[in-house]
């Protein structure tokens, strides 16, 4: 019965134990975890489709969107079936394959929030500085940042995570553990970088574009019928804006709720620990976090729900489909 109880039986003095649930309730957690997973890749992949097939959305803005839908996808390709195996407690996959799974891990993470940074400053330009925003604010020089995020994210991670990349299983305390710790110094550098730092930037940049909308829609409230055709084009366009930022700032205050439990025990001057014993809540929390982004877009974008339909329908295999009107005017 013991051996049972075990990762790797033949070790019976180095073996981690796992634990012993009803084969019902594994069968169900399984089933909803891989459905998750399953939602996720298929909302971003048809995030990605969208944005990258119609040129009507070829725009900053959504550069930005495309760029999270990447990390998002591979959340759900990737760290979410890892996920599901770490419901077992046991790591069958190696030293090599528990490295390589972390290093994914804060990259994506990182990238993410890079991500989400770059994001409010798009809509801090759109809403604070309209008049410079189109030449400000160009495809050339939105593909150069998301480049640069990801490059930044790649080399940053690889530096936190030196000590571990040297030697993965230093901190598993028995066979079939697959266990990163970052010590309090490393793990407060990581939480100033990775969180507290753009979390202060997105929160003080929102902050700005709300008090600018409010008294924007305050100053155009009563002219508005008397507002010619141009100027009414432009009253439009802002509010398109406006209603972007409100998008995108649902984005990042659900972002906010489900990164925040991940990284409290730096608010406690705890060491962060990612392991198959970590808490199951926390990590998915975190992931689902990937899935909730289309949902949002779903919810709020015309744009997305009709360019789902024509991908859906496979519209978007006839001729010239990428010049579909997809945005309502």
């Amino acid at each position: 019965m013991m051996e049972n109880e075990l990762c790797f039986p033949q070790l019976l003095n180095n073996s981690c134990k796992k634990p012993m649930p009803s084969q019902s309730d594994t069968m169900f957690v399984h089933i909803l975890l891989s459905s998750i997973s399953l939602l996720t890749s298929t909302l971003n992949l048809l995030v990605i489709i969208s944005i990258s097939h119609f040129r009507q959305l070829h725009s900053p803005t959504n550069l930005l969107i495309l760029s999270l839908a990447v990390s998002d996808l591979l959340v759900g390709l990737l760290l979410m079936p890892v996920e599901i195996l770490f419901t077992e407690a046991c790591w069958f996959l190696g030293d090599l394959m528990c490295a390589l799974y972390y290093v994914v891990v804060f990259i994506i993470t990182s990238s993410s929030v890079g991500n989400m940074v770059l994001i409010s400053i798009d809509r801090y330009l759109a809403i604070c500085d309209p008049l410079r925003y189109t030449t400000r604010v160009t495809l050339g020089r939105t593909r150069i940042c998301v480049c640069l995020c990801w490059i930044c994210s790649v080399l940053y991670n690889s530096l936190i995570l030196q000590d571990f990349l040297r030697q993965p299983d230093s901190q598993n305390s028995c066979y079939g553990e697959c266990v990163v710790v970052l010590n309090y110094i490393t793990g407060t550098v990581d939480f100033v970088f990775t969180f507290i730092g753009p979390i202060t930037v997105i929160i003080v940049l929102y902050m700005r574009v709300f008090m600018v909308a409010v008294s924007q829609a305050q100053a155009v409230r009563p002219y508005i019928a008397a507002v010619t055709f141009q100027r009414s084009v432009s009253v439009t366009a802002k509010k398109s804006e406006l209603k972007a930022a409100r998008t995108l700032g649902v984005v990042i205050a659900v972002f906010l709720i489900c990164f925040c439990p991940y990284y409290s025990p730096s608010l406690v001057g705890q060491d962060i620990e990612d392991s198959s014993s970590s808490s199951p809540f926390v990590v998915w929390l975190l992931n689902f976090n990937s899935c909730l982004n289309p949902v949002i877009y779903a919810f709020f974008y015309p744009w997305f729900r009709k360019s789902i339909k024509l991908i859906v329908t496979l519209k978007i295999l006839h001729p010239d489909s990428c010049d579909a009107k997809i945005l309502e005017r």
